[in-house]
């Protein structure tokens, strides 16, 4: 029983890194309605931008509010010379602009800072504690503190602040919104730079878990069953679907994993997702498309 709880608690703590990256996913589409399929890049980039500056010897509390400007300006950039000219274009147009944006980013970071893989020490000891019984890593302790954190200071920001309510209504109804004077182009610099800001946290835990290298890029196609199953539209979905997926795979691989006689870890996720698109389309808090006629 204690290796399942451990098993099981291990899983979930490892949800939360998805997490992450889903939440910058969720950001751009809860204002926007756009799938920003550039968030892995700039996870990349920032990890790679904070990782270059280390390696100059600039100081760890100097390199990261530089990276956070890069990232900023990099998000904000984005949004005004390749969406903004394509306001009320076709969704499917907004997502091929992104996946453009994602591979033309990727290159510049190659092209600028290496292609090296990079080793990032950020001070947090990965090793195991024992708490209540039971074996936990330290740094999903602090990655799990960081999303925690960083869900409920975004929610604030959705609920509770002007700049997130009017992004709401932009999200509901872009013509409408414009009608009643909310600057549309402002608002998404803002949520851009913000998303900017969710790409360095994500960047900085991924690229200390497993080295800043190309292969974080591919964090997003494991965001992806996230937010499935989460929703496209709730940060708390991010977090809830992370959890699902990171012990969803967990407990498969030991378990599922034994009976099949290989790993089970790349794929299941993606079994959860089509299951949830078959039972429950908008996921678990996401909102339900409403059609009038």
């Amino acid at each position: 029983m204690s290796f399942f709880i451990e098993t099981l608690v291990g899983g979930l703590l490892a949800g939360v890194m998805y997490s992450l990256v889903a939440i910058g996913f969720v950001l751009v589409f809860k204002a926007s309605g756009v799938f920003n399929f550039a968030q892995g890049s700039m996870v990349l980039c920032a990890a790679l931008t904070f990782v270059t500056m280390r390696d100059k010897g600039i100081d760890f509390w100097l390199a990261a509010p530089i990276t956070l400007t890069v990232m900023v300006l990099i998000a904000i950039a984005v949004e005004r010379v390749v969406l903004r000219p394509l306001v009320n274009r076709p969704q499917i147009t907004l997502f091929m602009a992104t996946l453009g944006v994602s591979f033309v980013i990727e290159g510049l970071a190659q092209i600028v800072m290496g292609a090296s893989v990079h080793e990032l020490d950020l001070g947090i000891v990965d090793t195991p504690i024992e708490i209540g019984g039971v074996q936990v890593s330290q740094f999903d302790l602090v990655a799990a503190g960081t999303a925690g954190i960083l869900v409920v200071a975004l929610s604030i920001f959705f609920n509770k602040t002007r700049v997130g309510i009017a992004l709401r209504a932009i999200a509901d109804d872009p013509q409408a919104a414009l009608s009643i004077g909310i600057r549309l182009q402002t608002l998404w610099q803002i949520v851009w730079g913000v998303a900017g800001f969710v790409s360095l946290v994500a960047g900085l835990l991924w690229g200390a878990r497993q080295g800043v290298q190309f292969a974080l890029t591919l964090v997003v196609l494991k965001a992806l069953p996230v937010l499935i199953i989460g929703g496209f539209t709730s940060i708390t979905g991010a977090i809830v679907g992370g959890l699902i997926v990171g012990a969803g795979d967990s407990l498969a691989e030991i378990y599922l994993g034994s009976l099949l006689g290989g790993s089970v870890s790349t794929w299941f996720a993606y079994v959860l997702a089509v299951a949830f698109l078959l039972i429950r389309p908008a996921g678990l808090f996401g909102e339900a498309p409403i059609e009038r006629i």
